[in-house]
């Protein structure tokens, strides 16, 4: 008799996953997919009040949440926060940050502020979660949403673009050296996804009509198409995945 392979499992029973971003948007969808799945998820933004009503949601459809109040460019507030409640199996980092303009445009506040966001918190985020599974002495699955400008070019989006290339290349390099650890890294790296927080770019109809003109499925992205590649990298179901990227990008990015 032919013994057939199983397919791993998408739970997340008995795990905790902190989120951070995850008062709306994709933040938000990333926390209801892992909570769906089975996990005690610690949803973590910077506003108290959005945070609130957002665990309240998911709370009222039965699933398992707490808030924290984190903001990942407070390095020090943040390293305690996520050492006093870890460790967690699973991050999926939301949190960032995008102030567009031309090159020759660029305020330095604004390149700190997209950067202290975008990579210096997203740095510390990571090794603070990997420092929580060393010492317990088990493995886990770090997700840092990226964005598919992590591999391409953007209209007005140099500083962006530069913090998400960044995040690429450091997760490549942490998945090298937490792997011996059984310590998972990589990026999700969508298209434009429709958020409160992209209303603006949608407004432009010059920026709509490049956005359509590169996407070859011919429309741009929902939350929802974000939540089930959560669930695949934070699950057993990708236990061989590690030091990658999984483009959600329409076909952006293939030419």
């Amino acid at each position: 008799m032919t013994e057939l392979p199983r397919t791993p499992s998408f739970r997340l029973d008995g795990r905790r996953a902190l989120v951070a971003g995850a008062s709306s948007g994709i933040g938000l969808g990333c926390a209801t997919a892992v909570a769906e799945a089975g996990a005690h998820v610690v949803m973590a933004a910077r506003g108290r009040e959005k945070l609130e009503a957002a665990v309240a949601a998911v709370r009222e459809a039965g699933l398992s949440a707490e808030a924290m109040t984190l903001d990942v460019s407070d390095i020090g507030a943040m390293r305690a926060a996520v050492a006093g409640a870890g460790p967690f199996d699973v991050l999926v980092n939301s949190a960032g940050l995008a102030r567009h303009a031309p090159a020759l445009e660029t305020e330095e506040a604004d390149f700190d502020a997209v950067a202290e966001a975008n990579l210096k918190g997203a740095y510390f985020l990571a090794t603070e979660v990997a420092r929580g599974l060393v010492e317990a002495g088990r493995g886990g699955s770090i997700i840092t949403i990226s964005s598919q400008m992590g591999h391409v070019g953007g209209i007005d989006r140099t500083v962006y673009c530069a913090t998400k290339h960044a995040v690429e290349g450091m997760t490549r390099a942490m998945a090298i050296e937490w792997g011996p650890k059984g310590i998972r890294v990589n990026t999700i790296c969508p298209t434009f996804i429709r958020t409160p927080l992209t209303e603006a770019t949608f407004d432009n109809p010059e920026r709509v009509a490049w956005i359509t003109d590169k996407i070859k499925l011919g429309r741009v992205g929902e939350v929802e198409d974000i939540m089930g590649a959560v669930a695949f990298l934070a699950s057993d179901a990708s236990a061989l995945v590690t030091g990658t990227s999984l483009l959600i990008d329409g076909g952006w990015t293939a030419g």
